[in-house]
């Protein structure tokens, strides 16, 4: 049976990862450490739960007061935006800044350090929230978009951390950099419990394609950081949270 201390550890090891990808205030922990701030990243598809909830409850209000499905998107992506901070579309455009405009992986890190945003970065960014906003809003029920955005808010995290796993992290410095820097199997594992509560309520053998092509789109990005920069930064984790997430809803929508 778990004791009350571990149970309290835990939940502020959890808040810590809801004060890190949310602007929600948290709590100042009387006990904080390094290894709490370290053990956040495993709570991070937790995050994307709560995230997916407020915007998921946004959409299902807005469509029952206006009836109508992009008007509706639109403010779930406003309200999960500012919840965030944008966090993930910043390291997102970030991330094509560098890659777009660097060719050694010095220069990469380096435009991916500047805090203004350049071409790249822009036409990526919009291209996205666009694309986010068609394939939601060409959905043909409420209920499929709640289930998207359920599945693209905890699988992007959860994969996205899976970087962890075995690729190092070249970069000491800079605002995007994550909490932890590597993470055992077993705590990356054990974070994914969200995403196997959303196989419980979903046809699985539906789902096969839109894992293989997940699969498929982790170990290419992770070829393509290993070759670019050498490893990944919490940059490139924005990025590849985002591009996660619109392969899930435009695999929803097909």
């Amino acid at each position: 049976m778990l004791s009350r201390q571990y149970l309290q550890r835990e939940w502020q090891v959890f808040l810590l990862a809801v004060g890190f990808l949310t602007r929600i205030p948290i709590p100042a922990d009387p006990d904080f450490s390094e290894e709490k701030l370290n053990g956040a990243s495993r709570y991070f598809p937790a995050v994307g739960l709560l995230v997916a909830c407020v915007a998921a409850l946004v959409f299902v209000a807005a469509v029952a007061i206006f009836n109508n499905s992009l008007i509706a998107v639109l403010l779930s992506m406003t309200s999960s935006i500012l919840l965030t901070g944008a966090f993930h579309e910043d390291g997102f455009a970030d991330s094509c800044d560098g890659f777009g405009g660097g060719w050694r992986a010095e220069d990469v890190l380096r435009i991916m350090k500047d805090s203004r945003i350049g071409s790249y970065g822009t036409v990526a960014l919009v291209l996205v929230l666009g694309l986010k906003a068609a394939a939601l809003s060409a959905m043909p029920s409420t209920g499929l978009v709640v289930s998207a955005l359920l599945w693209a808010h905890i699988v992007s995290r959860w994969l996205a951390t899976s970087y962890l796993l075995d690729l190092n992290y070249v970069r000491g410095e800079g605002k995007s950099k994550p909490l932890a820097t590597t993470m055992p199997l077993s705590h990356w594992l054990w974070s994914g419990l969200p995403v196997l509560i959303l196989f419980i309520f979903t046809d699985v053998p539906a789902l096969l394609p839109l894992c293989l092509v997940l699969l498929a789109f982790r170990f290419a990005f992770a070829a393509y950081l290993r070759r670019r920069i050498g490893g990944y930064t919490g940059d490139a984790l924005g990025a590849a949270q985002q591009v996660v997430e619109i392969i899930i809803y435009l695999s929803f929508l097909a």
